[in-house]
């Protein structure tokens, strides 16, 4: 149920108006503050595999700033989503309007628990390890 619930959520979130980059942007920064190095290595490949910048990829990769203004905003944005739990201040939703996003912000409230069920996801094995089940 796990597994497909993530699908469920993801297949939704690739219907958004964002592009592939903008939609990388957050998933990789909401890997990156869920500790997931297996999601931030998949999602890597998926950027690659749809020609996401690479100076874009290593900067999520490593937390840093990216370059164009705009992918910053919705950087930091989707950092405020996942810290405030899906509750940004007014203000914090203005500068995210003023950086040329519109009803986006919808697009991004639900990615950090979509993007967690993914992490657990990964972590399954580990799970089954440790409570002893078996997989098959």
């Amino acid at each position: 149920m796990l597994v497909e619930s993530y699908l469920t959520m993801m297949g939704l979130f690739n219907k958004t108006e964002l592009s592939e980059t903008e939609r990388q942007i957050i998933l990789m920064t909401n890997n990156r503050l869920n500790g997931c190095t297996y999601c931030m290595a998949a999602h890597t490949a998926v950027s690659k595999k749809f020609r996401v910048d690479d100076e874009v990829i290593a900067a999520l990769r490593s937390g840093s700033p990216i370059n164009d203004p705009k992918l910053e905003a919705l950087r930091q944005f989707a950092i405020i989503i996942h810290e405030t739990h899906g509750r940004p201040t007014e203000e914090q939703i203005e500068a995210f309007l003023a950086a040329g996003y519109t009803h986006h912000v919808w697009d991004l409230l639900s990615t950090p628990r979509f993007s967690s069920l993914g992490d657990y996801c990964s972590y399954r094995e580990k799970y089954c390890q440790l409570f002893s089940i078996s997989l098959r």
